[in-house]
């Protein structure tokens, strides 16, 4: 069920599309438990119970759990998002 693939084009005098798909990449959730965020390591978005805080650089930064390797294997499997 792959939706049809609209092309994009930047026009030779500026940053004017002349075709452009609809909406956001990132699907919009009422909930806060739908929404995505950016993992700090590999910078993929997950929805958040996929993802955990871990302290970095002296900073709590969300990351992928369990890490990103293993989300990623989860999701070319087919048993992710």
């Amino acid at each position: 069920m792959s939706k049809a693939e609209v092309k994009t084009a930047v026009v030779a005098d500026g940053l004017r599309y002349k075709a452009k798909a609809p909406g956001s990449p990132f699907r919009a959730s009422a909930s806060f438990s739908g929404a995505t965020m950016s993992c700090f390591m590999c910078g993929k978005h997950r929805v958040r119970s996929q993802m955990r805080t871990r302290q970095l650089l002296g900073k709590s930064q969300t990351v992928c759990a369990p890490s990103c390797k293993a989300l990623d294997e989860l999701v070319e499997a087919g048993g992710g998002a």
